[in-house]
């Protein structure tokens, strides 16, 4: 007895199945897909706010006294220094 295998007869089961579920195999390769790129970018986004290594410069920054005392000059937004003049009525901001 001679045993006649041919690549027709073995692909053809295969191809069969393909042609049967060729759209939920697409969808399944598709959902897997963004899947593993969301884990992925979930894993970059979680090592990258790990800043257990990271070291800060000893950068020392110092001011004259000429620029303390400009700042000490300045007004806090609790400071009511300015008067407003509502005497004479309400003035539109686009009339010219």
């Amino acid at each position: 007895m001679k045993n006649n295998v041919s690549m027709k007869s073995i692909f053809k089961p295969i191809a069969e199945v393909f042609r049967r579920y060729h759209v939920t195999i697409f969808i399944v390769v598709i959902v897997s897909g963004l899947a593993t790129s969301v884990m992925l970018l979930n894993n970059i986004l979680q090592s990258s706010t790990n800043i257990s290594g990271y070291s800060q410069n000893g950068t020392s920054t110092s001011f004259d006294q000429a620029t303390i005392d400009q700042l000490d000059q300045l007004h806090t937004s609790a400071d009511n220094t300015q008067t407003i003049d509502t005497s004479k009525g309400r003035i539109s901001p686009f009339s010219e």
